[in-house]
């Protein structure tokens, strides 16, 4: 039975790892592509911060609502679900003649990596005990970021060999893969579906956060762009609020509201993730266009840069993991944070004529500091919450991550706005495009900040 169980669990493991490699690996390798993509589309560079942007609202507004079915209905068949939904538009992405259908199938795409995020992480820790859940977690973070290194260099060498499309092929490829190996290897008994003790779906639940995220979200990443962008920003305050006043009525609420007054750890390690994702998020994005129109590097040879990033967090975060089980989740986190927020600030003096060794040094302490960052508080989150309760507290943890995601590239998109205006990629003057990334790179450091004194008060809170 052992020998069994064990097979199963690697199993488990194999196909959990493929998906967890290629929903990052989507997202960043368009990022050397996105100049190439502006220059087809003839739109302005505030247009193509949606290019990441789109997708990541989906992924935040439909996660959580997964994550509530993935409990009921089988993890299992969500997960499969969302991988196929993912490798369609994957392959449609690359049939778009115009912004608005790129930006739309993206949209769809967003969802898919919703379903695949609500249920991966619960599938794999409930197959593991509780004593080597660090060390798993760590592993499942590491490949997150092998996937985001990966993205760059491959994004890159498609793009200026054969042009963005051929990384959406790739991705679509890959895709199908995942989803073969998960027909045959996931074992049905890791989607079990959840009694029906547990609750069903509340629609009208469902239809208020969802409507309420996207809502907001478009209000505050469109800020200043026009006169919608304010009233959606106000429109979206309101559904929340709306909506956390209706969940607490529920009877089949999408997760309890109450796990966030009771559960302290719970709470301040979502919000840790959602400060450091929405402080280090746009770092690729931003200087896949910078060494590309500032410095002049080709896409491929820009990727290979930054990779350097992605690779020190794959290195370092299944040793966080580790060490978290041993020492505390909460001060490994500070520390992490801390060299996040120095290496940020360190990009506030990257200017036009800046050696190439200071960018990339910079790089390393970024990926040091989130790699040391990452894992003990995955650990935190998951730890925190009963067995029963994974699936949420995974799609929570995936809407923590992803709306820091979002609200990142929302700052970048304002600032873009409102220091470069309407202006193409191409027409940017290198100095306007570098005062550009000082100011974002001084918001995303004061971020950082917020996110240490979030974690050093957890220091003082039990964990459950």
């Amino acid at each position: 039975m052992d020998n069994r169980q064990g097979q199963t669990n690697r199993a488990i493991l194999i196909v959990v790892l493929i998906s967890n490699f290629l929903v990052p690996f989507a997202g960043t390798a368009l990022n050397v592509a996105v100049p190439m993509i502006g220059s087809e589309f003839r739109v302005a560079a505030t247009t193509l911060t949606w290019i990441v942007s789109a997708y990541m609202i989906s992924t935040v507004a439909l996660s959580v609502p997964f994550g509530r079915i993935a409990d009921i209905r089988g993890k299992r068949t969500v997960f499969m679900l969302g991988v196929a939904i993912f490798a369609a538009t994957s392959f449609l992405v690359t049939l778009s003649h115009g912004m608005a259908m790129f930006i739309i199938f993206r949209i769809i795409m967003g969802a898919g990596a919703a379903m695949i995020f609500a249920t991966n992480m619960p599938i794999l820790i409930a197959a593991w005990p509780k004593n080597k859940r660090g060390r798993v977690i760590g592993i499942y973070v590491s490949m997150v970021y092998i996937g985001l290194a990966c993205g760059p260099v491959l994004g890159g060498l498609l793009t200026g060999a054969f042009g963005w499309r051929y990384v959406q092929y790739l991705i679509a490829l890959l895709s199908v893969v995942a989803l073969i190996i998960s027909l045959l290897k996931l074992p049905k008994e890791a989607g079990r579906p959840a009694s029906q003790s547990e609750g069903g779906i509340d629609p009208a639940s469902v239809l208020l956060f969802v409507c309420a995220i996207i809502v907001f979200l478009y209000g505050f990443t469109a800020f200043g762009q026009n006169i919608l962008s304010y009233a959606c920003l106000a429109g979206g305050f309101v559904l929340l609020l709306i909506y956390l006043r209706y969940e607490t009525r529920s009877k089949a609420p999408i997760f309890q509201i109450r796990v966030f007054r009771s559960n302290a750890p719970f709470l301040r390690a979502n919000l840790a993730a959602l400060f450091n994702y929405a402080a280090t998020y746009a770092v690729g994005y931003i200087f896949a266009i910078y060494l590309q129109l500032v410095k002049g590097y080709p896409a491929n040879i820009a990727g290979i840069i930054l990779i350097t990033q992605p690779v020190i967090m794959a290195i370092v975060a299944p040793l966080s993991g580790r060490l978290s089980e041993r020492r505390s989740p909460f001060m490994l986190a500070a520390a992490g944070m801390a060299f996040t927020a120095a290496a940020l600030f360190s990009f506030v003096f990257i200017g036009v004529d800046s050696p190439l060794w200071q960018l990339i040094a910079g790089l390393i302490v970024v990926g040091f500091g989130f790699g040391l960052f990452s894992s003990p508080n995955a650990n935190t989150v998951m730890s925190s919450v009963e067995p029963k309760d994974f699936g949420v507290a995974s799609s929570v943890q995936s809407t923590a991550r992803t709306m820091g995601q979002v609200i990142g590239m929302a700052l970048i998109t304002i600032v873009t706005n409102f220091i470069i205006g309407k202006r193409q990629l191409a027409d940017v003057p290198k100095a306007l495009y570098v005062q550009n990334l000082h100011i974002a790179f001084v918001i995303f450091a004061a971020l950082c900040a917020v996110g240490i004194f979030i974690c050093l008060n957890r220091a003082k809170e039990p964990t459950h």
